[in-house]
């Protein structure tokens, strides 16, 4: 464990380097953040139909989602994916690690760092000068916190399978444009998710990526009862337990027909 421990410490260090992209990013936040309060704002006041969430609370949902954009899975570690391309994943197979675990651990942090670079100024500017309201009580803002955190190793998960997936591509270039898309929609970034048709609604509570945004911010703004807290975090661990497991199989399958040329 103290390996992956500090891996994950050295990737973490090298990421809060880069202050300037987290500068840029919350810039492009903010900005795509009060574009969707006006859309938002705009749909509320032309709709006299009754809407499963209020204006305040989809409001809260828009900032947390821009908050947390960098959570997404929606990039890779570019030198993990070098090493499967050019073959020098081979120098990881022979040292005495889990390649698995190693991934993993890497993808923690470019997941984690950015975002906690990013959304605490977000936070903070949203607060201060666009009304971003509070959690309604402190019970939900820890379950906030706690679906937060299992959001982060939900999201590492489905990143480490697109890294894993790049053993049977060529190039690893469709599946990498394509989640950008699928992320932003089904984890409710893009359109809150309780504003998504009602028929949608039983797929869209089932599959894993709302559990990266939408649950957190349901828990944060009070759509979801402090009562039921369990049972979403339930349902966000047998998420990470089920895409772990899928993972460390299909790692293994991979290694058990991979073929390094050269020399």
């Amino acid at each position: 464990m103290k390996a992956y421990l500090a891996i994950l410490y050295a990737r973490m260090a090298t990421l809060l380097q880069y202050r300037a992209a987290a500068f840029a990013g919350v810039a492009t936040q903010i900005f795509w953040a009060m574009i969707k309060t006006m859309i938002l704002t705009a749909f509320y006041a032309q709709t006299t139909a009754s809407q499963p969430i209020s204006l305040v609370q989809a409001i809260t949902f828009i900032w947390l989602g821009q908050a947390l954009l960098a959570l997404l899975p929606w990039n890779i570690d570019k030198e993990l994916e070098a090493q499967v391309k050019n073959g020098n994943v081979s120098y990881e197979l022979v040292r005495p690690i889990d390649l698995y675990s190693l991934w993993y651990a890497r993808a923690f942090a470019i997941r984690t760092v950015p975002t906690i670079m990013r959304c605490i100024p977000v936070f903070i500017i949203a607060i201060l000068f666009f009304g971003l309201t509070a959690p309604i009580s402190w019970t939900a803002f820890l379950a906030f916190g706690v679906s937060l955190i299992f959001g982060s190793f939900l999201s590492t998960a489905i990143t480490t399978l697109i890294i894993i997936s790049l053993f049977w591509t060529i190039s690893g270039e469709g599946i990498q444009r394509l989640m950008p898309h699928v992320a932003l929609l089904l984890s409710g970034l893009t359109i809150p998710l309780p504003l998504f048709p009602e028929w949608l609604q039983p797929f869209l509570s089932f599959q894993p990526l709302r559990g990266i945004i939408d649950i957190p911010s349901r828990l944060y703004t009070g759509v979801i009862p402090v009562q039921e807290a369990f049972y979403y975090l339930g349902f966000q661990l047998i998420w990470i337990l089920v895409l772990v497991g899928m993972g460390r199989w299909l790692m293994g399958r991979a290694l058990r027909q991979i073929e390094i040329q050269g020399g």
